[in-house]
């Protein structure tokens, strides 16, 4: 049975299309059924592509950004939807939790995922230069294999 995951930041244009993008190579390597989706908790830029310097620096590492932003609503959060909804900052997690009509043990930080040598927080790149994309990159990255060790347990 396919596991499902959402990843979700503000506007849906630059963290959570790239925890999309880096999750969905992995799973294609590696063969898992695992079906990847993004959301942002605002509407701003419902129907965009991610932001062109996201894109930009998720491409150089041969990501692809197929998504479209989209807000995340009320049934994307009620339980047995998604398996994991991973929010990339504490802010959007208590968004979420306030919008999940139901339990919220399946809706938790991308830094869950990470050692405490990460920020807790991944850093919205948007009014920032070129580094903070490739921060997120890298923080995405970092996470992905705990994700999917997560995801296997659940399995077994």
């Amino acid at each position: 049975m396919s596991q499902q995951v959402l990843f979700v930041c503000l506007g849906n244009i630059c963290r959570s299309p790239t925890g999309e993008a880096v999750l969905n190579r992995s799973i294609a390597t590696l063969g898992v059924d695992v079906q990847v989706d993004s959301a942002g908790t605002i509407a701003a830029h419902v129907g965009h592509r991610a932001d062109p310097r996201m894109r930009a620096a998720g491409e150089a590492r041969g990501y692809r950004f197929d998504s479209r932003a989209r807000q995340v609503t009320a049934d994307d959060l009620r339980p047995g939807r998604f398996d994991y909804v991973i929010a990339m900052d504490r802010e959007n997690l208590q968004d979420l939790r306030r919008l999940a009509a139901a339990e919220t043990d399946h809706i938790v930080l991308l830094s869950d995922f990470l050692d405490s040598s990460w920020p807790r927080d991944v850093p919205d790149p948007y009014y920032g230069g070129p580094d903070g994309f490739e921060q997120v990159l890298d923080m995405i990255e970092a996470a992905v294999p705990a994700i999917l060790k997560r995801l296997a347990d659940r399995q077994t």
